[in-house]
């Protein structure tokens, strides 16, 4: 019972400890920078050293001094080396740690108002100011505060848990959940400061002042001359020289863009602004003075000036004038945290755009709360745009996706929570459960983790699925083509797809789980849809009665499709085929066997099944009747890469086509992975598929080869039927293995139909008429020269 309330009262004091607080808002009440950071209590510490960089700090005279009870020095350098990877987060923790005290005090002032104060008290905000000179840098809140025995006991709490047990564990890199106790996200700050002073006051206690190095104490005393705060904590950093970017401007309000855009209380930030202010009186009079010496020259030396020129007013004067004031450096609001029915869609369009630091509209969103074992909120949009580099560095991209715990941002770099494809995706997830490790920047290896995934891909593909089915309702018979509204979500799911498709036919290859959904989202032409592309769905409501498999065929152009071989008799018999002209389209087919039932079937490949039992019955006569010619043929190719030749059920007007085994790659394919620079030859050639060299028996030509082989069996054609297998690889997308050997063939066949007699040897050239014709060049050039030499002549004369 003692350990779990010490735990639950060091878990509290995380919420108490980074409270750093400034009373008014109003920009003409607030007193400068100077005045209420270095006031009090900062004075007695500055007067208690000479100079800022050549002395050390030292301890107030009226302080209670302390010895921190653990090894501070290892302590100080795990936390600091290992835990934290990025310094910027000290910032983060500190701000996050105010929260959690404002948060605090709202929640007791509920039961109690009396807890919550009067006037600027009661005003919850935390405050930022630097000095330059002093190189330190103050953050206040007016959160709970701490008494003198929390400062003692929770400022100190690393110290107290740092036996050597806990060191060893940390720094084996064991799972140790410190989140709950202050000090870890606390003592952040000496990634940057060289010294701290804590001053914090709570309702129950005097305002008192913890300061340390953390070099191995720390002291306590009550703040009598300091500034009272009222009631909260107040944070104040001396920077080490090598850090003194955390004094710009810039810098912070960097910082909280990023990590506290969203928190619930204002962040505030003392900085400097130039504004144009009315000149005074002495430099008016001075510059009206000017004018009229202007106004006299200019008529001295120009007469004809019109009236309306001379009689307009002069401008207002104006100067620049360097004012400082309070800056309000959050005004986003967490949008996540409002029920979906009462944020409307322009909110939503500007808070996609403050996210995404674009102009553009997202295409969708999806505000959603998940409960269950693991419960978070989140706003996802799809965006409109791909960035430019999207594909090209695919397995590189980082999330779109910002992970926040309580509104503080974690990392937006967790690949954990969306899968590659999906990485396009924008929003946010914020989580009050989540658990985290202790410096809050990796995430534990949590079931959770999973969880949260799997419900995001869900909404995420929900969301895709809203726009495809627009576009599919809008373009019924029965939908009101004259709703405008209607018609412009139509068009959202083309855009999508322009943009995005290609990452989801990557999704289809790499989700296995979500295969099916990913599937029903393609795009595509086919034979029968002109330019229009539909999906799996309206080709499968287009198909023919008995049709058993979605035929598709791959290529690199469409007109290269329609013109293809493999197609003749799936068009003839009116079967509706699918072109897929994306590279990317081989490798999906690949992983993708069927959908909705049906098995996809590519009219490249072998055993294409057209399912017509007359056809069937006419193929077995013919194949009887083939069979020797088909057996004669494959040994007259004498390829290795021929495993059969057969009689063809896809061909129609051409005399023969070659398709690949059933499991290999398609021609198409192996144009794809000869174009790859880095591709293994030897590893690739393990995946070529079988050729197999299908021929028409209706055709001419092969009636023609059929007749020559039965009149003399022993010495068959073999010419032509190397011919026509090597021309049947060109037209099916293969390479000729020896091009050379081919060409000699094909010019053998034009020397029998031109009737020229002998062979095709080349008649030597005559040396006689080469000689010749050298002999007249060198005259040529002689008479050139001496054209040459006389118009030198002429010129010299």
């Amino acid at each position: 019972m003692g350990h779990s309330y010490r735990i639950w009262l060091a878990a509290a004091c995380l919420a108490l400890t980074a409270c750093h607080v400034h009373c008014a808002v109003d920009l003409d009440d607030m007193p400068l920078a100077d005045e209420t950071i270095s006031a009090g209590h900062g004075k007695e510490t500055d007067t208690g050293i000479a100079d800022r960089e050549g002395v050390e700090h030292a301890f107030r005279g009226n302080s209670e001094k302390f010895e921190f009870q653990a090894e501070v020095n290892r302590l100080m350098d795990i936390l600091i080396n290992s835990l934290y990877s990025n310094k910027d987060v000290f910032l983060r923790e500190l701000i996050s740690n105010s929260a959690d005290a404002l948060d605090k005090i709202r929640f007791l002032s509920l039961t109690d108002k009396s807890q919550l104060g009067m006037g600027n008290d009661a005003d919850l905000d935390i405050r930022m100011s630097i000095d330059k000179e002093q190189r330190t840098l103050t953050i206040r809140d007016k959160g709970v505060g701490m008494t003198k025995a929390d400062l003692k006991n929770n400022l100190g709490t690393i110290a107290k848990s740092g036996t050597s047990a806990f060191l060893e564990q940390m720094q084996k890199g064991g799972d140790v959940n410190l989140i709950g106790q202050f000090g870890v996200g606390f003592y952040s700050v000496y990634l940057v400061a060289d010294y701290v002073e804590v001053t914090s006051k709570h309702n129950d206690d005097k305002q008192y002042v913890w300061e340390s190095n953390a070099s191995g104490g720390y002291a306590i005393s009550e703040d009598t001359e300091g500034e009272q705060l009222g009631r909260g904590t107040q944070i104040k950093l001396f920077l080490k020289e090598e850090t003194q970017e955390y004094l710009e401007e810039a810098k912070l309000k960097e910082l909280v863009e990023k990590y506290s855009e969203f928190i619930n209380f204002p962040i505030y930030l003392y900085a400097s602004k130039e504004v144009d202010v009315p000149a005074d009186e002495a430099a008016d009079a001075e510059a009206d003075e000017s004018e009229v010496s202007d106004e006299d020259e200019d008529a001295a030396d120009d007469e004809d000036v019109e009236d309306e020129e001379e009689e307009e007013e002069a401008a207002p004067k104006t100067v620049k004038e360097t004012r400082w004031g309070w800056e309000l450096l959050n005004d986003n609001k967490a949008l996540w945290l409002r029920s979906a029915n009462d944020v409307d869609e322009e909110e939503y369009d500007k808070f996609f755009q403050a996210i995404s630091k674009t102009t553009d509209k997202p295409l969708a969103y999806s505000h959603f709360k998940a409960e269950g074992d693991v419960e978070f909120k989140s706003i996802l949009f799809i965006p409109g745009k791909a960035p430019y580099d999207f594909m090209n560095n695919y397995y590189q991209n980082k999330p779109s996706l910002k992970l926040y715990v309580r509104r503080v941002f974690i990392s937006d770099d967790f690949e954990e929570l969306i899968p590659k494809y999906l990485s396009f995706v924008q929003g946010i997830v914020d989580s009050d459960t989540l658990p985290l490790q202790v410096s809050r920047e990796n995430l534990q290896q949590h079931a959770a983790l999973k969880t949260i995934k799997k419900k995001l891909v869900r909404k995420a593909l929900d969301m895709i699925r809203k726009l495809a089915d627009a576009e599919t309702d809008f373009e019924a018979e029965d939908a009101d083509k004259s709703d405008t509204e209607a018609a412009e979500d139509a068009k959202k799911y083309s855009t999508f797809w322009k943009e995005f498709g290609k990452a989801i036919k990557l999704g289809i290859i790499e989700d296995v789980q979500n295969r099916q959904r990913l599937a029903k989202l393609m795009r595509f032409e086919t034979s029968k849809s002109g330019s229009k592309e539909i999906g799996l769905d309206a080709y499968i409501a287009n198909m023919k009665e008995g049709q058993k498999s979605i035929y598709y065929l791959a290529g690199e152009t469409k007109e290269e499709l329609e013109n293809s071989p493999f197609s003749e008799q799936l068009l003839e018999k009116g079967y509706e085929i699918i072109y897929f002209t994306d590279p990317v389209d081989e490798y999906v087919m690949q992983n993708l066997m069927e959908y909705d039932d049906f098995k996809f079937q590519s009219a490249s490949k072998e055993d294409l099944k057209l399912g017509d039992k007359d056809a069937k019955k006419e193929n077995k006569r013919l194949k009887e009747e083939f069979r020797g010619v088909v057996t004669w043929w494959k040994a007259a190719l004498a390829d290795p890469e021929v495993e059969n030749v057969k009689i063809s059920t896809r061909l129609a007007s051409t005399p023969c086509v070659v398709v690949t085994s059933k499991y290999g790659w398609s021609a198409n394919m192996e144009r794809i992975m000869r174009a790859q620079a880095l591709g293994d030859a030897e590893r690739q050639s393990y995946m070529k598929g079988k050729r197999i060299l299908e021929i028409n028996p209706r055709h001419p030509l092969i009636q023609q080869v059929k007749d020559k082989f039965e009149a003399d069996p022993e010495n068959g054609p073999n010419a032509l039927a190397k011919i026509l297998y090597e021309t049947a690889l060109l037209e099916s997308g293969f390479q000729v293995k020896s091009p050379k050997a081919f060409n000699s063939r094909i010019y053998t066949l034009i020397k029998d139909a031109m009737d020229l007699k002998g062979d095709l040897t080349v008649s030597p050239q005559d040396d006689s008429i080469e000689e010749d014709d050298e002999a007249e060049d060198l005259d040529a050039a002689d008479q050139d020269a001496d054209v040459s030499d006389e118009s030198l002549e002429r010129e010299e004369l």
